[in-house]
């Protein structure tokens, strides 16, 4: 317990993700103990993004990379393909969220990457992943791990068709930050959005 005005209210320090449009949206950089969701359509280039800012900050700083969806070698083939470092990043192909926490635990990464979210269970939840309970019950216990230990939470989280997120509108509630990258896979062109949120503030 502390008084709330011994409360220090310095500014936490922020990461760059070593993209600079991306920590604009960002309002900054990339905050220790956050989560930020990283939304959009299927192919829309959310792995990509994320990889490439992944691949480059595992160079100076400890990353854990968890594919719910892709294989490793599938992962390594888009690292090689757009020529980036591959060194140093820690890649974990997992959807089970308790072997996920043992691994980050033990690995006490900097920042830990969950692609995607609608992958991810927990075994104490009787529903199929993706469905609203897991994907909210997952993202939960997540982001409480984020907060203990200090740990950046990126999470990415596919949109329907009608442009909701898939999985329960709650899990945009839970998280630090939400982010929008639009453009179809056939579009050249991509946006990545940010709403309002404790990041940006």
């Amino acid at each position: 317990m502390i008084d709330l005005g011994n409360v220090d209210l310095s500014e936490v320090p922020r990461m760059s993700s070593t993209f600079a449009e991306f920590d604009r949206v960002l309002g900054g950089g990339l905050v220790p103990g956050s989560a930020v969701l990283l939304g959009g359509n299927p192919g829309a280039g959310k792995s990509t993004l994320l990889l490439q800012t992944a691949c480059k900050l595992a160079q100076q700083r400890r990353i854990l990379y968890v594919t719910g969806e892709e294989s490793l070698s599938q992962v390594a083939m888009r690292a090689h393909r757009l020529q980036l470092p591959t060194n140093g990043l820690k890649m974990l192909a997992e959807t089970s969220v308790e072997t996920i926490l043992a691994v980050a635990e033990r690995e006490n990464p900097e920042i830990l990457v969950i692609d995607s979210i609608q992958t991810m269970h927990l075994e104490d939840i009787s529903s199929a992943p993706g469905g609203v309970a897991q994907v909210r019950e997952s993202a939960a216990a997540l982001t409480r791990f984020a907060k203990k230990t200090n740990t950046v939470l990126l999470l990415v989280g596919h949109v329907t068709k009608d442009g909701s997120l898939a999985g329960p509108k709650v899990l945009e509630h839970m998280i630090d930050a939400s982010l929008l990258l639009e453009g179809g896979a056939d579009s050249r062109f991509r946006t990545l959005r940010g709403r309002r949120t404790a990041l940006a503030r």
